[in-house]
């Protein structure tokens, strides 16, 4: 946890502190407390979002500087602020920076067979990709180690991380031969859960610490990303090509699509945070 963190995090808990510790106000302060770190583990995607549904809205069409371009500087812009406010730490920004790179590669692959489309020209591109499109999944990158941190995660029967690295690795690859051969997305879902069904997560709120199955865990971020891709591309960040005669909600079937990203997210980030037992004294810093 960072400075800042530490120092944000004692002046919670001075707070809420004089709350009771027991009956419907407890779990009330635990609620609380629950939605204010997830608040704060998305502060980067939260930013990212809250530009691009501003620059939708109110970004001139005329101006000099081409709005996808603005999107990547105002990216690059919240990254540095994140790093110089130690809101992440250079050891974090490694796997961020992976985060990005696996994103542009896909996202220059999957515009090119057409599975969806940006619009706008600007300069701040890599084969017809505007840069800002790997921030969006470093959001992801940075939502995860953020959220590993505060709620101080660790694991109940996490399988081997050998097996979690070839289904990620398989998982990626699918994302792109599917175009050309089998499309094996429902083997992997089945393949992601079997391999998870035993595992539980623990995270550490306030005073309690409750766990919940990872499985559970991996499906709630991933409805929460489609919820923000609906806003992104509303704000015609990237439009899908159902989208292109007027907008509609992403189809729900995209969730099967980011809880599989999300085996291929929580591999990157076990590169920085080794998964941990309950029992373990070791808190990541």
């Amino acid at each position: 946890m960072s400075d800042v963190e530490r120092g944000l995090e004692s002046r919670w808990r001075r707070i809420l502190a004089a709350t009771p510790t027991r009956g419907p106000v407890s779990w009330l302060v635990e609620f609380l407390a629950f939605g204010l770190k997830q608040a704060w583990a998305c502060v980067f995607g939260g930013a990212l979002l809250a530009v691009i549904f501003a620059a939708r809205l109110w970004y001139p069409d005329d101006a000099a500087l081409a709005r996808n371009d603005f999107l990547t500087l105002a990216a690059v812009g919240i990254q540095i602020v994140m790093i110089a406010t130690r809101l992440e730490t250079f050891r974090e920004l490694r796997v961020i920076v992976l985060f990005h790179i696996v994103g542009t590669v896909m996202e220059i692959f999957k515009t090119d067979v057409g599975s969806w489309m940006y619009e706008g020209e600007g300069l701040l591109r890599i084969a017809g990709v505007p840069l800002f499109s790997g921030f969006m999944y470093a959001a992801v990158g940075s939502y995860l180690v953020r959220v590993y941190r505060l709620f101080d995660l660790r694991f109940t029967r996490y399988p081997p991380v050998w097996a979690t690295a070839i289904l990620a690795a398989v998982i990626y690859a699918n994302f792109f031969t599917h175009h050309f051969i089998w499309d094996l997305r429902w083997v992997l879902l089945a393949a992601v859960v079997v391999l998870f069904a035993r595992t539980w997560m623990h995270f550490r709120v306030f005073r309690r610490t409750l766990r919940m199955p990872v499985l559970l865990a991996f499906l709630l971020v991933a409805l929460f990303i489609w919820f923000a891709e609906n806003i992104a591309t509303f704000s015609q960040a990237w439009s899908y090509p159902d989208q292109m005669e007027g907008w509609q909600l992403v189809s729900i079937a995209k969730l099967g699509s980011w809880f599989l990203l999300m085996i291929i997210s929580v591999v990157l980030v076990t590169w920085v945070y080794p998964p941990r037992r309950p029992d373990s004294a070791t808190r990541p810093g």
